[in-house]
């Protein structure tokens, strides 16, 4: 749906890891290779990464903070609070972006139509490249001993490989 990311959460272990490429796209530009488009929220202790329009997804990624504090850290309280107000407001509406938040005990896939879904196979993938990622994170779960983070790292890099609006410059922060 959205051009210009892939953003991956995988759990494994007591580790969970949250990857995403750095490129963002104007049309059919590059215009920068090392965006930081995965952020620790409340405290270090969550991860959330975004795909989408950039302001968009910064409007929300500090709401989803303002909620996050008000909720003291309950993930699924804070997300369900911003999904409602993310569908109610007339301005947030409007707003082009996908979130994956992740803390230590769950990971939230979040959109502007009142998707709060928990991902199946302790993977979830958003973006232009999440099918490409997911899938090859998928492998690595079943076919490797790899720890969360090389998993995430690993598939964003192979996903660049395929998909024309990602890129290698992978961001990777872990819980755990």
């Amino acid at each position: 749906m959205f051009k210009g990311t892939t953003i991956l959460c995988v759990r494994k272990g007591n580790q969970v890891a949250m990857a995403g490429d750095g490129q963002v796209t104007l049309g059919e530009q590059i215009i920068k290779a090392g965006a930081r488009k995965v952020r620790r929220l409340y405290d270090g202790n969550v991860l959330a990464g975004f795909a989408g329009s950039t302001a968009d997804a910064m409007t929300l990624m500090e709401r989803f903070e303002t909620r996050l504090e008000e909720y003291s850290g309950n993930l699924m309280r804070a997300a369900v609070e911003m999904v409602k107000d993310w569908r109610m407001d007339r301005a947030l509406r409007r707003l082009e972006a996908m979130m994956l938040v992740a803390d230590g005990e769950q990971t939230l896939l979040l959109s502007g139509a009142g998707d709060i879904l928990e991902p199946e196979n302790n993977v979830a993938a958003i973006g232009s490249g999440a099918g490409f990622a997911l899938s090859s994170a998928r492998a690595f779960m079943e076919g490797s001993d790899w720890a969360a983070e090389r998993i995430a790292r690993r598939s964003i890099e192979l996903a660049s490989e395929i998909c024309i609006y990602t890129d290698n410059v992978v961001t990777v922060e872990v819980l755990g």
